[in-house]
């Protein structure tokens, strides 16, 4: 209740708010009284043109009155009224600031008795166990403290306690609910000591406690939903199905894709309190990788148990075997197309249509995980990848042709395979001509015409390689080019391209790897580097018309003209000679070594200087009669004569440049060298000697001189070695005998000089070599 003074006071402001009020109401109808006089009174004056200056007079007067008066009460105001509104806006400030705090702190005991009562509740459904109620109860109770923080003006030390108390709290629940969890889901799985394999995996077992009533559906128990709710209103269920679901990955998803020998078993425990899976070994033999069907079983007989037991419960809208599908489904498609379908893939194009299969059963699977809910998405990469078959066949088929042709050209080349004329390849199974899209002929050329008219026919070994040896490997990489180019045939086109042009690396794989990998045994063994010369050739030839007979068989655009390997023939030539000259060179090189021992054939009479000349040209012939061991039964004839005669060509060359560059040749040294030189002719035709299965190809030792281009400049050397000088001039014959064939003038009057002596018989002879 109000003091008096506080009502006298009050009052008084009143009584002076009424007469303020009236006054300025009685000063506005005498400012408007006077403006309406002073109005007519102007009129009057300038208008009417009445005089009336003692009217004038009076108002002004009046106006002067009405002046002060104002004055007076604008005075007033500013110094009385104004003073007192400030006092008044300052109490209402005070009072309104008074009612905010009283608010807040009403507010906030509301928050703390709200936090009270949902810990009482919180504790009261935990003793209870009704964990949904106690977790929204903890929710409650967080929010009310949230609340209180949010006052930053207030700062209760009662906050810190019960934010610490509500920490509290909540790990109590999460611990009941952890409990809980392991109570109904139970994993034994095997110690980390002991060995990974199938043994430690029949370790593992999982075991889904719950009492469901006879005769019920089977579904997760009313507890273990309760648990689930409770646990995603807290936060963290999406923390335990991610743990969950990666120990079902690791021991049980995972081995049953891995392990064909594993088996699920579901069995109930002892007085039906739950449902047990475990792992059963099977007996008999398996396969490395299970078959998709399998697979596909065990993983579903999984994930249906744990469906009616414990998965088939919604959370927010969201089932939880949706959850674990998001979680588990990206790596466990990955396992099973990596181990399991990878190896599904057919191997042979004949096999392509049992897959639909395959497909079918993965396109099965799909839709009971779909039913279960633990998938979501319409097109899955599982999916994918079993309808694109022919794609993953072609690449399968082309890795494992890569994968062989390469361990074919790292094998050892020296096992060798005779090639005849009669040879031919053995092309796979092909359409008939008639099933194949007729294809307009040609008509022949003038040149072939006239051919025709003629009766000109080409002979049955033209486009046939010569008899010679290859490589076993090549043969077998031939082989397994063609069975390749077999599998394009009736082919899709995609898969068709791919075959082909692994076809075309496998050959530029064989350019690029075997001359690096053998490359120290090609510069060491001639055998080897003959075989690489044939090998090359070999391939070359076949090169020629390997794209003509499959281009008809191939799906367009392979068929109109892409299929060709003609590109690749000369660097196959070009390769194969390298390599074979290359050897030539060695053994070239290695030729002019041993003849260096001769010591250029001076001075043969001393005993010394003879045996090492001696000793130099038995080893040059022994060289050769080995190359020709080795070469004779491996090169085709024509290129091993060609060998030969360039290896024989280039020692006698040396040997010539040897003897005209001696400037004295006594009658002894002339008979050291006729004897060394006639070694040469006598054993150095030996090395064109054919095999027995070759004798037709005798005629090869008699055209020693078509290989050897200076064997009838050696000949003639030996000639002149013993002739005398008449003989030799004879044999001049005027710049037109053999002699002159084979040697200038000068090489001919340096030989003179050196085998004679300085005589008018020598003088007339010289002078007649001209």
């Amino acid at each position: 209740m109000s003091s008096f003074v506080t009502e006298v006071l009050a009052s008084s402001g009143k009584l002076e708010k009424e007469d303020l009020s009236s006054k300025i109401s009685k000063m506005s109808r005498k400012i408007d009284d006077t403006k309406e006089e002073v109005c007519a009174m102007i009129n009057n004056r300038y208008s009417d043109f009445l005089p009336s200056l003692q009217a004038s007079e009076d108002l002004m007067v009046q106006v002067d009155e009405v002046s002060k008066e104002m004055d007076t009460l604008k005075n007033f105001i500013e110094n009385e009224v104004q003073l007192n509104i400030h006092v008044a806006v300052a109490e209402y400030t005070k009072y309104k600031e008074q009612l905010e705090k009283n608010t807040i702190i009403t507010t906030m005991l509301g928050h703390l008795k709200e936090f009270h009562n949902a810990m009482e509740e919180f504790n009261k459904a935990l003793q209870e166990k009704k964990y949904v109620d106690a977790a929204n109860q903890l929710e409650k109770a967080r929010a009310s403290v949230e609340s209180l923080k949010g006052w930053k003006a207030t700062q209760l030390p009662l906050i810190s306690a019960l934010s610490s108390e509500l920490t509290v709290q909540r790990e109590n629940l999460m611990y009941h609910l952890g409990d809980e969890w392991k109570r109904l889901v139970i994993w034994k799985l095997p110690s980390l000591k002991d060995p990974a394999g199938v043994a430690s995996f029949l370790k593992v077992k999982l075991c889904l406690s719950h009492s469901p009533e006879k005769d019920s559906k089977p579904e997760p128990p009313a507890e273990l939903c309760s648990v689930l709710q409770a646990l995603a209103i807290q936060g963290d269920l999406q923390r335990k199905i991610k743990l969950f679901s990666q120990v079902l990955l690791k021991n049980m998803l995972k081995p049953v894709v891995l392990h064909p020998s594993l088996n699920v078993s579901v069995s109930e425990q002892q007085q039906g309190k739950g449902i047990v899976l475990t792992f059963q070994q099977l007996k008999g033999s398996h396969g490395e990788h299970a078959t998709p069907s399998q697979v596909y079983s065990k993983v579903l007989l999984v994930l249906k148990t744990l469906h009616s037991n414990l998965l088939d419960v919604a959370i927010r809208d969201k089932k939880l075997s949706t959850m674990l599908g998001e979680l588990i489904w990206e790596e466990l498609s990955r396992c099973i197309i990596h181990e399991c379908l990878l190896y599904s893939i057919p191997t042979n194009s004949s096999q392509l249509e049992k897959y639909n299969t395959v497909i079918k059963e993965t396109e099965e699977f799909e839709k009971a995980l779909k039913e279960m809910e633990f998938l979501q998405a319409e097109s899955t990469d599982l999916l994918k990848y079993a309808r694109d078959v022919n794609c993953h066949f072609a690449s399968k088929k082309c890795k494992d042709v890569i994968v062989a042709a390469r361990k074919l050209m790292t094998s050892e080349m020296h096992n060798t395979v005779k090639i005849t004329p009669d040879s031919k390849l053995r092309f796979p199974k092909l359409p008939a001509p008639d099933s194949l899209p007729r294809v307009t002929r040609e008509t022949p050329s003038k040149q072939a015409a006239a051919a025709m008219e003629n009766g000109s026919q080409l002979s049955a070994s033209s486009m046939c390689l010569p008899a010679c040896r290859i490589s076993e490997s090549v043969q077998q990489l031939m082989e397994l080019a063609l069975n390749t180019l077999g599998e394009a045939v009736g082919s899709s086109t995609q898969c068709a391209s791919q075959l082909f042009f692994t076809v075309r690396n496998i050959f530029q794989l064989f350019y690029d790897v075997v001359p690096t990998y053998h490359k120290e045994s090609l510069l060491k063994f001639p055998h080897l580097a003959a075989i690489q010369h044939n090998n090359c050739m070999y391939l070359a030839h076949h090169f020629l018309t390997l794209g003509h007979h499959f281009r008809p068989h191939l799906p367009q655009p392979l068929s109109q003209g892409v299929v060709t390997f003609v590109d690749m023939v000369p660097a196959f030539r070009k390769l194969g000679a390298q390599c074979f000259l290359t050897q030539l060179n060695v053994q070239r090189a290695e030729l002019l070594e041993r003849l260096s021992a001769a010591h250029n054939f001076c001075n043969l009479d001393d005993a010394d200087n003879y045996t090492a000349a001696s000793k130099a040209v038995r080893q040059v012939i022994h060289q050769l009669k080995q190359l020709g061991k080795v070469w004779q039964d491996v090169l085709p004839v024509a290129v091993y004569c060609k060998a030969m005669g360039n290896l024989l060509n280039t020692a006698i060359m040396e040997m010539i440049a040897k003897i005209i560059m001696l400037e004295d040749i006594s009658s002894e040294d002339g008979e050291h060298l006729h004897t060394l030189c006639q070694t040469v002719i006598e054993e150095g035709p030996l090395v064109f000697v054919p095999l027995t299965e070759e004798q037709k190809n005798k005629k090869s030792q008699e055209e020693v001189p078509l290989y050897v281009k200076k064997w009838s400049t050696f000949k003639e050397l030996v000639i002149v070695l013993r002739a005398n000088l008449q003989e030799i001039v004879d044999r001049w014959a005027d710049s037109k005998g053999p002699l002159a064939l084979e040697f200038t003038s000068t090489e001919v009057k340096s030989l003179i000089r050196a085998l004679f002596q300085n005589t008018d018989r020598r003088a007339m002879a010289m002078t007649k070599i001209k």
